[in-house]
This record gives C-alpha cells, sequence and structure tokens, in this order.
C-alpha cells in the first residue's frame, strides 16, 4: 500500500473546474477470480488488499456476487463466505451477478431469472444482517438481452424482486490483462508482473479519456461514470495506482446509487440499441442516437503480448 502522501497531494491539486467528475468503481465476481487457485490465504489475500484500498481512497464500492464461487466440489466453503462479509462489515455494499456467471444470450428467460434468485441465496440474509441493501444487479458479459423485448422482460422481472440494472460506462478488456498479470506472475517472473500493470494503467486512462470523449459528444457535458473491475490479483495489486491515475485526471469517488442519479441513466434505449454483444452504456446511447462507425473510431486496443500471453 502507498503512503498517504500521493492521496492527499492529488487533493490539493486537482483543478477547481474538474470538482464535477465523479465516478463508481464497481467489481464483479466475488469474492474472487482465482483462475483456479483454491488456497483460502490466496483468496483472503486479495479481498483484503482490494479493501484496504477502498478505505485509503475512501471509495465507496460495490462488489457483484457470483454464488456459485463460495462452494468447492458442491460444498459450501465458510472462508468465502466470511470473505463477503468482510466487505460488509467495512461497510461496501454487494450487488447480484447471477448464482454462476450465466450468460443471459445464450440462456432462456426461465433458466437465467432462477440463476438470479438463486445467487441471493447467501447474499441477501447476509446484507440484512448487516443492515445493507441487495438493490443492484450487473448483468455477466453485460448481455442484456438481444433485443429490446428480451430486455424488457428481463428488467420487469428484476423491477419485480427490487433490483435496479447497473450500467457500466466505462467497459474495458481489465480480465485480459487480468489473467496475463495472474500468468506472469506465478510463472513468468515479477519484472513481466510489473511491465503488465504498469501498461494496464496506462491502458485504462486511454479507455478512460475515450469514453469521456463519448460522454460529451452524446451530452455536452460530464456524467458520473461506472467502471467495470474485477476482484482479482491485478486489481489487488495495483487497484491504487488506478485510483491515482483517476485523482490525476480529476475524479472523486461516489456510489453507485450516486452514480445513477445522474439522469442520464434514465433514457431509454432504442432497438438499435440491443444485439448479441456485451457493450458500455454509452455505446449503447450513441446507437440509440444513430450513431455510426466513425463515432466509435479510436477505442484503445489491448498490447498484443497480452493476448499473446494468454492464449498460452
Amino acid at each position: 500500500m502507498k503512503s498517504i502522501l500521493p492521496y492527499f497531494c492529488w487533493l490539493f491539486l486537482l483543478p477547481m473546474a474538474h470538482s464535477q467528475k465523479q465516478i463508481c468503481i464497481t467489481i464483479d465476481d466475488l469474492p474472487v477470480v482465482s483462475y483456479g487457485i483454491q488456497d483460502s490465504a490466496y483468496w483472503l489475500d486479495i479481498t483484503n488488499r482490494l479493501v484496504q484500498t477502498f478505505d485509503f481512497y475512501q471509495m465507496p464500492a460495490i462488489g457483484y456476487v457470483n454464488e456459485n464461487k463460495l462452494y468447492q466440489d458442491g460444498q459450501l466453503q465458510s472462508n468465502r463466505v466470511k470473505l463477503l462479509e468482510q466487505w460488509l462489515q467495512a461497510g461496501y455494499e454487494l450487488g447480484n451477478h447471477t448464482y454462476a456467471h450465466t450468460n443471459y444470450h445464450r440462456t432462456d428467460f426461465q433458466t437465467y431469472t432462477a440463476g438470479i434468485l438463486k445467487g441471493e441465496t447467501i447474499t441477501r440474509p447476509m446484507t440484512k444482517q448487516y443492515n445493507q441493501p441487495l438493490r443492484f444487479f450487473r448483468h455477466p458479459y453485460l448481455r442484456l438481452g438481444q433485443t429490446k423485448a428480451r430486455h424488457d422482460s428481463l428488467q420487469t422481472f428484476l423491477q419485480q424482486q427490487g433490483y435496479t440494472e447497473a450500467p457500466v460506462t466505462i467497459d474495458n478488456e481489465e480480465y485480459l490483462f487480468a489473467k496475463a498479470y495472474h500468468i506472469a506472475y506465478h510463472k513468468k517472473g515479477k519484472a513481466m508482473a510489473r511491465q503488465i500493470g504498469k501498461d494496464y494503467v496506462d491502458y485504462m486512462e486511454r479507455k478512460l479519456h475515450y469514453f469521456e470523449r463519448s460522454a460529451d459528444s452524446l451530452f455536452q457535458r460530464p456524467i458520473r461514470h461506472i467502471l467495470l473491475l474485477h476482484a482479482n490479483l491485478l486489481n489487488a495489486h495495483y487497484l491504487d495506482e488506478l485510483a491515482d491515475m483517476l485523482l490525476k485526471n480529476g475524479y472523486t469517488f461516489i456510489s453507485q446509487s450516486a452514480a445513477l442519479e445522474d439522469p442520464v441513466y434514465q433514457r431509454t434505449l432504442s432497438s438499435q440499441a440491443y444485439g448479441d454483444w456485451g457493450i458500455s452504456w454509452l455505446d449503447r446511447w450513441a446507437l440509440t442516437e444513430g450513431k455510426k462507425g466513425s463515432f466509435f473510431k479510436g477505442e484503445p486496443r489491448v498490447p498484443d503480448y497480452i493476448h499473446d500471453l494468454t492464449k498460452r
């Protein structure tokens, strides 16, 4: 963990003109994306590091849970349940990410919605115990329906169950960096891992600027952004670097509920915004506005060496 000095330096150096720039940090696939590592100490270390970073930067993060990760060989693991409790004890909210990270576009409605309900079996009573709400749902793979009708059916179900959809405006391929980092850290050496971490933060800054430009073009103002990340080793080690980058760019950290107070999230999507893809809501709003290919040019790409590492 970094010294406290850089954090407060950023607070004093941020231009007043950027004080309206706000972002919500959301962490998917709780409790941990482990890439097959079952060691409880490994899971605990990732969780500790993430929560400590949230605390340090006063970051009201939210974690989206896949309850199937709480089991090993069909048996509920109490140590994994305690990781979720650790989030709640520290004051951080949890949300539903389906039981098994199911792709709505590859699943019938009844099976998918059953997975949503199964995904709150442990989380709902736990959040109640800690006087925290369970009110947000994050679509796995950002798949919310190939058609508007299919999305509307799901949205109606979610509303009936007391859930609000949790959009993403800054979508990214962090998961590729995370897998490459995992491979490098455990097999290739710390020097390569550090290079991946540096390139990851640089990539995320370019993604931030790309989606800032999209928002400015569509709405002529900054919006309250929602950033998608995952509970993995990469972010356990580099979330503080990412937070410093966001502070440098004029952002303050806000909760999921505060982000959704931005009127932009009340906009209705047209049928053009749906298809067999998982994309940023900024892209969906652009499609709704009739934007064509030129609008989407310039999106940052993952370096080739990251792709190469993840294919091994």
